[in-house]
């Protein structure tokens, strides 16, 4: 086949799957599908139809942190045992808590829970991945310290199988399911950010104040723009006066850098509210274990409540 009949094909193919006629089936469901569900299927050109489930429940994703950091440094054979003994706890944690382990890239693990009490078995499954990160992985993996980031939201998701029908050895590298909705991307955003310091900066001004009877100095003061704006006097002239006499001249900057240190595990307000309103006797919500955190996802305008529990009976190891 040639390149132009290759690209032919795949463009008939993509028209078939977009027209108006194809048919997308959904079915709604309160359990985490698998892949050879039977209302999954691939797209079929015969019939012009591909089935797909719909979930609303809790997606987590855990995470090691400094994993590329670990990967310069270490022996490949200590790198096996480490990503091993990492994956292998966070599923066996997931399992614990009767989630659903649906995806592991790297070090990525993702775990869907079936919808009925989901928000207590992914605050739980989260904190028995931070406790035994802290306090098993940390003991027992030498000369790193060992961290690891957790993300958890909840809502709709749809899934559907993605990838082609291949046979022989290579056939589990062409087929996935593939979870499409908020959750599963704002899920692995915060575990992208969670139990990391970030730096950043932010515009601000560069205000000069002049002290002529007292020191005969300048004093230079960061100031936020809206800092900046709320000590400016009210006026209706062109002229503008500031509240300090000794304010004399500013200019336009960029303040910072400043550091933010995030919680090994953060989660969207949707699952902070689903616990605190099914579970209000959890002992994280009566002993106020988390808090509202600033942090910003990118497509997330929701708080975001975070913090550092363990389970104490690891302690006791």
């Amino acid at each position: 086949m040639s390149l132009k009949e290759f690209l032919e094909e795949i463009d008939a193919q993509v028209a078939a799957v977009v027209a108006s006629d194809f048919e997308v089936e959904i079915t709604e469901t309160r359990f985490v599908p698998n892949f050879d569900d039977p209302n999954i299927t691939y797209d079929n050109l015969d019939n012009q139809l591909k089935k797909c489930k719909r979930l609303e429940s809790c997606v987590l994703y855990v995470d090691m942190r400094d994993s590329s950091k670990i990967s310069a440094e270490k022996r490949p054979k200590t790198l096996a045992k480490i990503y091993s003994s990492f994956v292998k706890s966070m599923i066996a944690a997931g399992l614990y808590y009767q989630g659903h382990v649906r995806n592991i890239i790297g070090d990525r693990v993702m775990i869907v829970f079936d919808q009925e009490d989901c928000f207590k078995k992914a605050v739980d499954t989260a904190i028995l991945m931070n406790s035994i990160s802290k306090h098993i992985l940390n003991k027992r993996i030498k000369d790193i310290e060992f961290r690891c980031g957790i993300g958890i939201d909840y809502g709709q998701m749809l899934i559907a199988k993605a990838g082609a029908i291949r046979k022989g050895a290579e056939t589990e590298f062409y087929r996935s399911l593939v979870w499409l909705g908020r959750p599963a991307n704002i899920a692995s955003r915060l575990t992208d950010i969670a139990n990391k310091t970030e730096s950043y900066t932010i515009p601000g001004v560069k205000q000069g104040n002049y002290y002529p009877y007292l020191t005969d100095k300048w004093l230079w003061l960061d100031k936020t723009h809206e800092q900046f704006i709320d000590e400016l006097q009210s006026t209706y002239t062109r002229n503008l006066t500031h509240k300090d006499e000794y304010f004399c001249t500013f200019y336009k900057t960029t303040l910072g850098p400043y550091s933010n240190s995030h919680s090994p595990i953060l989660m969207t307000e949707d699952v902070y509210n689903g616990l605190k309103r099914q579970h209000p006797d959890a002992e994280s919500i009566k002993e106020g274990w988390w808090s509202k955190k600033s942090v910003h996802i990118r497509d997330y305008s929701g708080n975001v409540y975070g913090g550092d529990v363990i389970f104490t009976a690891v302690k006791e190891l």
